[in-house]
């Protein structure tokens, strides 16, 4: 019986994701004491005024006692090349990687802001 090995992502996509991610960076924006601001910046992306961060990431720590953490993360896109629908495995992949760097998959709630490519997510250890 031969195993078939179906590659969920397209090669460009791929190429374009490695390529974003290897100059992925970041700054971080102190908001409050359960909560921070990260700024994205990519090789390929930008805000379109400024031409500074394409988009950002909130985080938000809702700690319940000494034993239980939720994460409630949000990442918005300012650049509109993110918008485009035919991208949106590429924006998914770039989000699920902003949430491994960030947060590390702890119990999270996700909401990316990113046009048509908008969606909601929840990481669960």
């Amino acid at each position: 019986m031969s195993k078939k090995i179906v590659e969920a992502i397209p090669n460009d996509i791929r190429e374009k994701y490695y390529n974003e991610i290897d100059g992925l960076k970041f700054t971080k924006n102190f908001r409050s004491m359960t909560a921070e601001e990260w700024y994205i910046f990519l090789p390929s992306y930008a805000e379109p005024n400024t031409k500074g961060a394409a988009g950002k990431t909130i985080i938000h720590y809702n700690i319940f006692d000494n034993k239980e953490v939720f994460i409630n993360t949000t990442i918005i896109f300012e650049d509109p090349a993110l918008f485009d629908p035919s991208i949106h495995p590429f924006v998914y992949l770039l989000c699920d990687e902003i949430v491994n760097q960030l947060v590390g998959y702890a119990d999270t709630l996700l909401s990316v802001h990113a046009g048509e490519n908008s969606y909601n997510a929840e990481y669960r250890e």
